[in-house]
């Protein structure tokens, strides 16, 4: 995954101009405030099971960031067959210590973000977790944020997830609020490919 960063507040520097004399002028510059910038170093999707049964954690993390090394991708197992999952997503700073809730600050600007679930091969779709159920899934508009996702299996499937992060994207755009990155627009904070995934 590549190591991006969000919440970038552009900000001016306030010059202040201040005369003492005609010929000793003091021009102090007064720096911009230093905004702490996120790190997105590691995103896990946990998919827990209604009624029982064994959770499937999809994990990425790149440490390193921008550096040489790969992120480490792991699926810690399949998905049982007629089942409903309850999936979350959560995004971590693990530059820092202790690692820093990134999700904390995607909440804080629901407007501006949404997350994508685009599957491949022949797993089911992956759905946006209703309101109804799923406490700050949506942003003040009623639109989708997406940190809940649900999962439903019914028959033996492989496949791929590929989980999105869009920032300042068109919620209103053809589909969008249904899930389908197509209209989206905006930038992408990060996507991280799940391979592998199985139903049995």
């Amino acid at each position: 995954m590549k190591n991006l960063r969000i919440n970038v507040l552009a900000i001016l520097a306030i010059i202040t101009i201040s005369s003492c004399s005609k010929d000793d002028e003091v021009v102090p510059v007064i720096p911009p405030a230093v905004n702490e910038v996120e790190v997105l170093t590691t995103v896990t999707t946990v998919f827990t099971p209604v009624g029982g049964g064994t959770d499937v954690t999809l994990k990425s993390r790149d440490l390193d960031g921008d550096g040489p090394n790969a992120p480490v991708i792991t699926v810690s197992g399949p998905f049982a067959l007629n089942k409903t999952y309850n999936g979350e997503v959560s995004v971590l700073d693990e530059t820092k210590t202790p690692p820093e809730n990134v999700s904390a600050a995607i909440l804080t600007e629901a407007v501006d973000h949404q997350f994508f679930y685009q599957k491949t091969g022949t797993l089911p779709v992956f759905t946006y977790t209703p309101a109804a159920t799923a406490a700050n899934n949506f942003d003040s508009n009623g639109k989708p944020l997406g940190f809940k996702t649900t999962f439903v299996t019914t028959t033996a499937a492989t496949g791929t997830l590929t989980v999105t992060l869009r920032h300042q994207g068109n919620k209103s755009a053809l589909n969008v609020a249904s899930g389908d990155i197509t209209n989206a627009t905006g930038a992408t904070d990060f996507a991280v490919t799940y391979t592998g995934l199985v139903i049995q």
